[in-house]
Order: C-alpha cells, then sequence, then structure tokens
C-alpha cells in the first residue's frame, strides 16, 4: 500500500511549485468584518508581484501592494451604492478640477492642485499650525519659500502645499499654508508621510485633507496619462458626506447621521459596461483608471470634482470630454474585504 502521506505531502509540493511558476503563492487571509458576508471565513488570496507603483522624482508613491496602488474593478458593488450616488449627484456630470492656464482668467491660479520636488538637502524651516496642531505632524518640514500653493499666492481657499522629498522619499502636505518673510511657514495643519510605508495617520486625526489622507497620491499627472498608464485611484469631492469615514480615511468632517450620505473614504469606480471608445485616447487613459482603480472621496466640495496637477500641457477641452460622465455611470464597490488592518494601507490583492 502506497505511503498516503509521503504522496499527499509531494502533491501539495507540486501545487505550490505550479502556482509560483503562474506568478503567485496561495495564502489564507482571515477576512474582515464586510456588510455583504461573514466575518468567520477564511478566503483563499493570491500574492503576485503586481504592477510596479506610480512613481515621481525616483519615488514610488507607496507600495505596489497600498490601497492606493490596487485595482478594485473585481470587488462587489457596496448594498448602498444606488444611495451613496444619489446623494452626491446622479445626474450631475464629472468636472476635471485641474487643467493649462489659470482661472479665472487674468488671475494667479493655476488651475488644480500643484505639487514641488525638493532634494533630501532641502533646509528645514519651522512650520507653525494654528488651527489643528495637535492632529499635525511637527515641523520642522523642508518647504522652499517659493513652494507653490493651490489657488496661487493670493488664493483664499483651501491653499494646499505638497512638498515631496525625493532624497528620503517623503510626503510633506500643508492646509491653508502662508509664506512669512523669515522662511518659515504657518498652516493650519501638516501631516508628514513615509512613502516607503503603510502607515496611516493617528485613527480620528485630520490632514491636509478632510478625510485624513494624502493628496498627491490621489492627483493625476500629465506624465502618467502621457505614458498611456495611471496605476493608482483619484482623489475626488462631494458635496455632503457623513458624519463617519471608512477605511483607509482617518477622519471625517461633517454633522450627518445620514447613512446614505457617503462617508470619507469611500471607493467608487466607473461601470465596465461604460463605453469608453469613443473619447481621446488621452481621455481614455484617464477614464480606464477610474474603471480599474477607481476614485476616492477625500473632501468635502463641489460635486464629481476630479482631482489634478495643474500643467501647461493639458488640453482644457479635452479633458472637459469627462463632462458627460454623470454620477450614475459609477458604482460603489465593498472594498473592506481588502483590508488587512486597520491601521495600515497594505492592501490584500485582489
Amino acid at each position: 500500500m502506497p505511503n498516503v502521506t509521503t504522496k499527499s505531502a509531494r502533491i501539495v509540493i507540486l501545487l505550490l511549485i505550479i502556482g509560483a511558476i503562474v506568478g503567485g503563492t496561495a495564502v489564507y487571509q482571515r477576512a474582515t468584518a464586510s456588510p455583504t458576508g461573514s466575518n468567520n471565513l477564511y478566503l483563499p488570496l493570491t500574492v503576485k508581484p503586481g504592477t510596479p507603483p506610480p512613481q515621481i522624482g525616483g519615488c514610488d508613491i507607496f507600495p505596489g501592494d497600498n490601497i492606493w496602488n490596487t485595482p478594485v474593478d473585481s470587488l462587489p458593488v457596496h448594498p448602498n451604492s444606488a444611495n451613496y450616488i444619489n446623494t452626491i449627484g446622479a445626474n450631475t456630470g464629472l468636472h476635471p478640477d485641474f487643467g493649462s492656464g489659470v482661472w479665472p482668467p487674468g488671475s494667479n491660479s493655476p488651475i488644480g492642485i500643484p505639487y514641488v520636488e525638493v532634494p533630501g538637502s532641502q533646509p528645514l524651516v519651522t512650520i507653525t499650525f494654528v488651527n489643528w496642531p495637535g492632529e499635525s505632524d511637527p515641523g520642522p518640514y523642508p518647504v522652499p519659500p517659493n513652494a507653490p500653493i493651490e489657488g496661487g499666492p493670493d488664493g483664499t481657499d483651501d491653499r494646499h502645499v505638497l512638498v515631496l522629498d525625493t532624497g528620503n522619499c517623503m510626503l510633506y502636505e500643508l492646509f491653508d499654508a502662508y509664506p512669512q518673510g523669515n522662511g518659515s511657514w504657518e498652516a493650519a495643519n501638516g501631516a508628514v508621510y513615509d512613502l516607503n510605508s503603510h502607515d496611516l495617520r493617528p485613527d480620528g486625526w485630520t490632514s491636509a485633507d478632510a478625510a485624513g489622507l494624502p493628496i498627491l497620491p490621489g492627483l493625476i499627472r500629465y506624465d502618467e496619462v502621457a505614458s498611456g498608464e495611471i496605476r493608482h485611484a483619484i482623489r475626488f469631492t462631494a458635496p455632503e458626506t457623513q458624519a463617519v469615514h471608512v477605511w483607509p480615511a482617518r477622519h471625517d468632517a461633517s454633522n450627518i447621521t445620514d447613512t446614505d450620505y457617503p462617508p470619507m473614504g469611500l471607493r467608487l469606480r466607473l461601470r465596465a459596461d461604460y463605453d469608453i471608445s469613443g473619447f481621446s485616447p488621452e481621455m481614455q487613459v484617464i477614464l480606464q483608471a477610474f474603471k480599474t482603480y477607481g476614485l476616492i472621496l477625500a473632501d468635502n466640495g463641489s460635486a464629481w470634482y476630479i482631482s489634478g496637477v495643474p500643467d501647461g500641457r493639458w488640453d482644457n477641452d479635452l479633458l472637459h470630454e469627462m463632462d458627460v460622465i454623470t454620477g450614475d455611470n459609477f458604482e460603489v464597490v465593498d472594498s473592506s474585504s481588502l483590508m488587512l488592518s486597520p491601521n495600515s494601507g497594505q492592501a490584500a490583492q485582489p
């Protein structure tokens, strides 16, 4: 009679070898609580090398298996998807909140959220936090005196300042920031992110965004569209949000308790059956990212405003091709199965 134990072990080893050859190793991860299923199952996941993460200035913008860089095209639709979409605006069209030139005409306000790259040797300066010092990462920060400000130097709205230290791959973000005469800066609050890690902010802490999330990883950039692929989720805003937040968000900014309103951190995607073939090639790159990586609700603002970096190479008419796409062309996904830890941005890869 054959040795059953030995034979079984050989079969297991053979299967593991085959799995490695095809590019993945099967593992088991306890499922997280989900509104659509039990949290007592063990779900098979596949850990694969995956697509390289997006890069800026030689820095990975978080690891490839971070939630920002994880596809959501295979996730289930959230059971409350239709209600969330309705409260954001089912019949409201998308709006590219970025482009070339300035708005309004004649102003010094570039269209979008700018950022600046600095070397690791950039001098550190004092940052004075005037609104939420207790929820701010302490300075000093490597913010140059001429760092670009959202809305321009005379802007009166969010005045975000984003600084990427390419020598250390650290991201520094400020909200409502003003340069001071002595080279220091004053801001409502600030956040620092190690782009080599999956660390999230302490739960309940804001950031330069109301959701407690970083801004730069969710911006559409001209160079990635020109390359033919966007490999990350994209930031957007909604007029009213619920007084809760869902992973990976860390903060909310509302008094609304109606559960039909979207929580901060909500993940959505453009429906798979939405035909993008009639759009320009550049817009198809953006719309495919909407399908594959989706959107993340990051702040209160106008409905379906899509965030990006100002750039003189954008064709504003081309960007406004997305105006015909309305909220009801999207669906909310249940991304709870991707969470490995509530305090980490690392995501199980679908």
